[in-house]
């Protein structure tokens, strides 16, 4: 699968958020402040992690309707249960 700068970029955003996290803590922020970018970037890997799927289950789609090979109900099920997993 290629991954492209789009989701490269999330995963930087990502990381620059719990580096702020840290740094709140280095800080002793309130509690209610950390919990609070600790949702934002558990909502933002969830969201990196869909589209990382779905980008991977267009291409595979993709790849075998052109081979002729399509067997989507497998891919379909493999994808949901990779977000499944995920949680």
């Amino acid at each position: 699968m290629e991954y492209t700068q789009e989701m490269k970029n999330r995963l930087k955003r990502i990381e620059g958020q719990v580096r702020g996290v840290l740094r709140m803590l280095e800080e002793e922020k309130d509690c209610k402040d950390v919990i609070t970018q600790l949702s934002a970037a558990r909502s933002a890997i969830d969201r990196t992690i869909g589209v990382i799927v779905g980008t991977n289950l267009e291409q595979c789609l993709r790849d075998q309707i052109e081979k002729g090979e399509y067997e989507g109900q497998n891919l379909v099920q493999e994808a949901v249960n990779l977000l499944v997993k995920s949680r």
